[in-house]
């Protein structure tokens, strides 16, 4: 039986279990590439740039969504094609004692407003928290590193976006007009 509301949302939405893909919309399908079919039964890993992408997101999402059932946020995924681009998640677990058995995600193609520069999984993580507005000691706590290698990461992140100061590269990271 096949539900208007789920199939033509103007965002793309899928029915998980585990991770894998049960059922997708047709926006999901047109943003990711292909048709709905192609994305039955598939793990959602192949949407992601890497395994460690994977695994270290599904990671901080298994612990946010232990505490509210909910996680939402803003990183690189990939194209059916190879393309990586930006995108909003937002996952809910309909099984709050195990957060990953069913959900309903949402995703929302922001590749417009960023640009998509290759960045190493650290950098992501970094440019992610400096936009939460975290500062370099609490990035440095929430990744076990010392607040001086996040620095030494956030002034790589300077140069690759051609950014002068810290809220230039924030300003570019969200998408915000300068």
């Amino acid at each position: 039986m096949s539900d208007p509301a789920f199939e033509y949302a103007p965002i793309g939405l899928v029915e998980l279990e585990n991770r894998i893909i049960r059922r997708c919309n047709l926006q999901f399908s047109v943003m990711f590439g292909g048709n709905e079919e192609d994305y039955r039964d598939m793990p959602l890993l192949h949407l992601y740039p890497s395994h460690e992408d994977f695994e270290r997101i599904g990671a901080r999402g298994l612990q946010a969504m232990q505490e509210t059932g909910y996680y939402s946020d803003e990183r690189i995924m990939r194209r059916r094609s190879g393309d990586l681009f930006w995108c909003r998640a937002r996952g809910k677990s309909l099984t709050p004692d195990d957060p990953f058995r069913h959900g309903i995600w949402s995703f929302s193609d922001i590749s417009e407003d960023r640009p998509v520069i290759e960045l190493t999984p650290r950098e992501r993580d970094v440019a992610i928290m400096t936009c939460r507005g975290l500062s370099a000691k609490e990035v440095g706590l929430e990744l076990g590193l010392s607040y001086r290698t996040i620095e030494a990461h956030r002034a790589r992140l300077l140069e690759k976006f051609g950014a002068r100061k810290l809220p230039e590269l924030v300003a570019k990271l969200s998408g915000m007009p300068l």
